[in-house]
């Protein structure tokens, strides 16, 4: 088994526990003493940082949110002076100002080194030749990867995204052997090389590492099948540094092994806020334990998911959380039923004739909402005949229906209808909030 940091990876967890809590102790410290907006909230709350003195203690401490964020915008919960900042990133935003994350050399170094040991648990050597598919601007997703990758030794291609026969061609050129994409970028790259006549068998390509994006299990081994290639997924979010927060070792599929050294987890109810047990499902928080520039303490990510401390067969004693298939304000209400996208990709999932992508149309008709999905046909599941489309579009119907408790409006697309999305996929279209209220 290969470990990027050996020492810390296979730590007993008394010795995790011990090396998180005296970092808390001092994050909170410097929070307290360099950020105004957490001194205020600690008086609030009537907290001190001498009152954390066990790693329990942390739900004593105020949540911090993307509205903590964005009240804040753009340097309002920065520790350092600005001179010492050396980079800024910040999440894409649908709306208003732009989530801004702050990171000093130190911080640099420490998410270098945990996406380091992020890839090394799913595979990659220094020997490997590393494609790049994200974008570098704004996004964490291409620098953090990409100098997680440089730290290990790899050989860096930075092609970033879009121009798919580019990707093609340097894959047969350069002989790359490890891809960096998101999983929607992948099939699409899958497609167009099956259209050009690449050989994805002859192929240098042997790991696929993804992000950005939910990966379900059924495109994970279709994107394995179609190049060849062994995939795993990994987990971060702008707010919290960006990959390298937890990763997929070899040894399991359903869960990723957390960086607890540098991230303290709660599993919180995400209507109250209370702390469950291990175990439970619930809304993930994080806690940054050695972050200089922008501390964050008791992040509400918006992610359900659970975590684990049992052992894992890779050897790392590290916790693992299954992998993000929800979020809390993903939730769509239709007819006064709790829908998530989550729901709908695992039916179709399931359906063989179809491929992964979809689209999720919201809209309203005489006052009553209406959800619509629209799916994709497999080029062999196409039939000049209306009749068995048809009853093959009910059979679809009657699959969502089974599972959403509503009936939707299903919509056959015919192969490569749907399209492609070079960076994170957007699958629902809400044109419910469009809708123009009628004259009073």
């Amino acid at each position: 088994m290969t470990y990027f940091d050996a020492d810390i990876e296979t730590a007993p967890r008394e010795r995790i526990r011990h090396i998180q809590l005296e970092k808390l102790k001092k994050q909170v410290a410097w929070a307290y003493a360099r950020v105004p907006w957490y001194r205020q909230r600690f008086q609030e709350l009537g907290v001190t940082p001498e009152a954390i003195q066990t790693l329990a203690d942390v739900s004593r401490l105020p949540f911090t949110d993307k509205q903590t964020l964005r009240d804040t915008y753009p340097f309002g919960l920065c520790a350092i002076p600005l001179d010492d900042v050396v980079r800024l990133h910040s999440s894409s935003g649908t709306t208003g100002k732009p989530i801004v994350i702050a990171y000093s050399r130190h911080d640099l170094d420490v998410w270098s080194h945990c996406v380091a040991r992020l890839v090394t648990m799913a595979g990659v050597t220094r020997a490997d030749r590393v494609q790049m598919a994200f974008g570098y601007g704004m996004f964490t997703g291409g620098f953090g990867l990409h100098y997680g990758c440089e730290k290990l030794g790899c050989m860096m291609v930075p092609a970033g995204s879009g121009n798919t026969e580019r990707h093609l061609m340097m894959i047969e050129d350069y002989k790359t052997t490890v891809l960096i994409s998101t999983p929607s970028y992948a099939l699409h790259l899958c497609e167009v090389g099956e259209k050009h006549g690449f050989d994805w068998q002859a192929a240098s390509l042997r790991l696929g590492l993804f992000g950005g994006e939910p990966c379900t299990l059924a495109m994970k081994r279709e994107i394995e099948s179609r190049m060849r290639i062994q995939c795993t997924d990994n987990y971060g979010l702008t707010e919290v540094n960006g990959p390298g927060v937890a990763g997929e070792c070899l040894s399991s599929c359903e869960y990723q092994h957390i960086a607890e050294d540098h991230f303290l987890w709660e599993i919180i109810h995400p209507d109250t806020g209370e702390v469950l047990p291990e175990g439970s499902e619930g809304e993930l928080a994080l806690t940054l334990l050695d972050k200089e520039a922008f501390p964050l303490l008791r992040y509400r990510t918006h992610d359900l998911t659970r975590v684990i401390t049992e052992p894992c067969a890779c050897g790392r004693t590290h916790a693992r959380m299954a992998k993000v298939r929800a979020r809390t304000d993903d939730m769509l209400i239709v007819r006064g039923t709790n829908i998530f996208p989550s729901q709908v990709e695992d039916v179709l999932s399931g359906i063989e004739r179809l491929t992964p992508h979809y689209r999720i149309v919201l809209d309203s008709d005489a006052s009553m909402d209406r959800i619509t999905v629209l799916v994709e046909l497999k080029p062999d599941a196409f039939s000049d005949s209306f009749e068995e489309m048809d009853r093959f579009r009910r059979h679809v119907v009657d699959r969502l229906k089974q599972t959403l408790l509503i009936t939707p409006v299903v919509k056959l697309v015919e192969p490569y209808g749907i399209e492609r999305s070079f960076g994170k996929s957007r699958r629902v279209e809400d044109k419910r909030s469009l809708r123009t209220p009628p004259r009073a």
